[in-house]
């Protein structure tokens, strides 16, 4: 049963102040309260407010220019910020164990102040903690007490400066040495040195280092991870045979500090090795439960699905802000208008509305897959811990891989397009730095980067279901797998033998028309992708350049329109059961045909190419579909804002503000600004020293 408004505290959703976007709020159609305790329950909301109260509250967290910190003083304050968050203790190891949404709930309020903090924060508590946890046994437990009382601090490091995303050629070495029971951390030369590591240019005392495992007699075992303490705990300073520094000035998030390591034959214990896939006995012999060395790669890199489903997070998050501002400033900002009529808010205008609300849509639709995706990785990650190895166990993992390997360039690709929009929407306003869409944008980037290159996560995507369709004609195996999100293919050769039937007008506000379309594209993409690569196959090519000549317009392709179709069809059956609320369901059920259309409108061309459109009705349908979803969420717009905006505090731009007064807080703002009126220092360049024209002209 969904929560209700009866007996709330007001303290705990106080209405807005009034001003002017008093009149969208007064036109909305639903309660932006209901809607955020049906989404978020009451527990949730208070773990944000607790947080977010926290952090106002508390002068080492005013907010300041970022642009006008230097690098080692903004280092130096997340850093003081993170062990500040660790004071406040905001959720205990049994919290999160038990209810790990909280988790999630406290790494995006520490993000929606900064990125850098939370990034900070949850390598360390998060990221290296659970490396330890899932990766490691119970000799490894020491080191989680000590992680939770800051007594050391860790970081994540896979990647190199020669090598990202082919992590099987990662070069750094561990060598078993049987004489004193210790592996010999080394790397080969500086393209081997770990690179790009979150937490390691500073203040990072351990490492959880992954390195190519060898046992006496020259055998190498491939990838294994490593507790290595690389700087001493008392001092900061590097431990022997450890080089260890930062990278630099990054484009955004420069509150972490990312750095990098060489080892030169640093000795370790041999319980230091995370044991969980393969172990090492005192003589050198080297054992694994697993029977199959893709497995236990696998296995050693399941992490990797966590991360990225948190930057799925963090992606979502940044839009939501974004969105936040520019629909805030597109409600209060009024331009011209009809003759002789007052000025309008450029919300009002179908463009602004096209260019925002479907980002609108999509914020939401993303934000309940990621939430629920990382409820099925929960499920999956309490399996490997009861050492459950099911057949179902195994395709879980695969299918959450799959979808996370996609989901996360789907979510940071929408972030940044969405952000951009936004801050063009906001003009010349969107431009100040103090309004943050730069930072947003900045801050977002890197999440189509790390834990994967985009375009290379997406083959993992594709060849899962090009794998499918293999056992498919191979064995005849069945379409299905445990979340469902594949058992729709099981009437593949039905699907594409299907025809687009054009709805009413009325019917394509529903979903369920764009969902089928979608069906059909993912079936017509997988057969093309397919074709193209036993073409290429067939004409002589090696299966690796066959898959590499297949991605342009066809498994890159596929993996994003299987994505975007889960995604879509989560929030369908998700806005359409039972338990929404009446008042909810009108503008629930828009947001998820607004995001179902939009997104398919992306593949008009594929859609008309393979048949299922014919004629230019059926495009012209999706346009005004999209359009008049457009129209009728914008009164809506502010209110489901108003649901994913934090306090203006951490908010912070004052054109996004919650009373609306954007003139008003940004010339306060810029007042505020240091220096505003004060003449420039280098006054007498222009008064005192005048140029001697052509003075250094250049004389052949």
């Amino acid at each position: 049963m969904a929560p209700t408004l009866e007996g709330k505290d007001d303290a705990l959703l106080p209405d807005f102040p009034k001003g002017p976007l008093q009149a969208y709020r007064a036109r909305a159609s639903f309660s932006w309260k209901e809607l955020l305790l049906f989404l978020e329950g009451e527990e949730m909301v208070r773990v944000k407010k607790t947080v977010f109260s926290a952090l106002e509250n508390d002068p080492l967290f005013a907010q300041h220019g970022r642009a006008d910190l230097s690098l080692e003083r903004y280092r130096e304050l997340t850093f003081l910020r993170c062990k500040r968050v660790f004071e406040y203790n905001f959720l205990s190891a049994e919290e999160m164990l038990q209810m790990p949404q909280k988790v999630l709930a406290l790494v995006n309020c520490l993000g929606m102040y900064d990125w850098s903090l939370a990034v900070k924060y949850s390598l360390h508590m998060l990221v290296f903690s659970s490396a330890i946890y899932s990766l490691g046994s119970e000799r490894h437990f020491k080191y989680i007490a000590k992680i939770f009382s800051m007594e050391i601090f860790g970081c994540f490091a896979l990647t190199e400066l020669s090598h990202g995303s082919n992590t099987k050629a990662i070069r750094t070495t561990a060598h078993y040495d049987p004489s004193s029971e210790e592996f010999i951390i080394h790397s080969p030369d500086f393209e081997a040195s770990k690179f790009w590591v979150g937490n390691m240019g500073k203040t990072a005392t351990h490492a959880v280092v992954f390195a190519q495992l060898h046992t006496p007699g020259g055998q190498c075992h491939g990838l294994h991870a490593f507790v290595v303490q690389i700087r001493d705990p008392k001092t900061l300073l590097p431990m022997p045979g450890v080089m260890v520094g930062d990278i630099g000035r990054k484009l955004g998030q420069n509150g972490l500090d990312n750095g990098f390591a060489m080892f030169h034959r640093v000795r370790i214990s041999r319980q230091d090795l995370l044991n969980r896939v393969g172990d090492v006995t005192p003589e050198g012999t080297y054992v694994t439960p697993f029977k199959d060395d893709r497995q236990r790669f696998g296995a050693s890199l399941g992490g990797l699905s966590f991360g990225r489903i948190s930057i799925m997070g963090m992606s979502i998050v940044n839009l939501k802000l974004a969105l936040c501002i520019a629909i805030r400033f597109s409600a209060t900002r009024r331009q011209f208008g009809p003759a002789n009529a007052e000025e309008i808010p450029v919300l009002e205008y179908q463009m602004q509305q096209w260019r925002l609300l479907p980002y609108l849509a999509a914020a939401y639709a993303l934000d309940h897959f990621y939430k629920s995706l990382f409820l099925d990785l929960v499920e999956l990650q309490q399996g490997l811990k009861t050492g459950n190895r099911s057949a179902r166990q195994a395709e879980l993992g695969r299918e959450i891989h799959a979808l996370a390997s996609a989901g996360k360039p789907l979510a940071s690709w929408t972030a940044q397009q969405g952000i951009q929009e936004c801050r063009e929407a906001c003009g010349g306003h969107g431009y100040l730095a103090m309004n943050r869409l730069g930072d947003l944008r900045n801050d977002n980037d890197p999440n189509c980067t790390y834990e994967g290159d985009n375009n290379v996560l997406l083959q993992q995507t594709s060849n899962y279901l090009l794998s499918l369709l293999e056992a498919r004609a191979q064995d005849g195996a069945r379409f299905e797998s445990p979340l469902k999100t594949v058992d729709f293919l099981e009437a593949y050769p039905d699907i594409l033998g299907q025809r687009f039937t054009c709805p009413s007008v009325g019917d394509s506000w529903d979903s369920s028309a764009p969902l089928a379309a979608y069906k059909w594209l993912i079936c017509y993409l997988l057969r093309e992708s397919d074709r193209k690569l036993n073409h290429e196959r067939s004409s002589g090519s090696s299966d690796f350049d066959a898959r590499n000549n297949t991605q342009v317009y066809h498994c890159r392709t596929l993996a994003l329109a299987f994505m975007e179709f889960t995604v879509a069809q989560r929030f369908h059956d998700f806005t359409h059961h039972p338990s929404v609320p009446p008042p909810l369901r009108g503008v629930l059920g828009r947001l998820s045909a607004l995001y179902t259309l939009w997104s398919l409108s992306s593949h008009v061309a594929s859609l008309y190419q393979g048949g299922y459109f014919s004629g230019e009705h059926a495009g012209k349908m999706m346009e005004a579909a999209i359009l008049d979803l457009c129209s009728q969420l914008k009164d809506d717009a502010v209110a489901l804002v108003d649901v994913l905006a934090p306090p203006d505090f951490v908010l912070d731009a004052p054109i996004g503000k919650a009373d609306g007064e954007v003139y008003q807080n940004l010339w306060a703002a810029v007042l505020q600004e240091s220096q505003v009126l004060e003449r420039a220092s280098w006054w007498p360049e222009f008064s005192i020293k005048k140029p001697v024209i052509g003075s250094l002209k250049p004389k052949l």
